[in-house]
């Protein structure tokens, strides 16, 4: 339920297996009549992501229209 707050319980069970905890920032992606709940990811978990990608045909402002 919508709090008066505008706040949403997350049920237990729901937090546990996401591994989310209290204070965590999440990002809402529209989606049709729904909404997708996204938690932030901190900038150590993004460490690395991009290893191995390729720097051939990249695209810089010139480029575009």
């Amino acid at each position: 339920m919508l709090s008066s707050k505008f706040q949403i319980s997350i049920p237990k069970a729901v937090r546990e297996a996401q591994h989310w905890e209290a204070g965590q920032e999440f990002v809402f992606i529209p989606k049709g009549k729904g909404v997708l709940m996204m938690p932030v990811p901190d900038a150590a978990q993004l460490a690395g992501i991009a290893r191995g990608a390729s720097t051939d045909d990249t695209r810089d402002r010139e480029d575009r229209y």
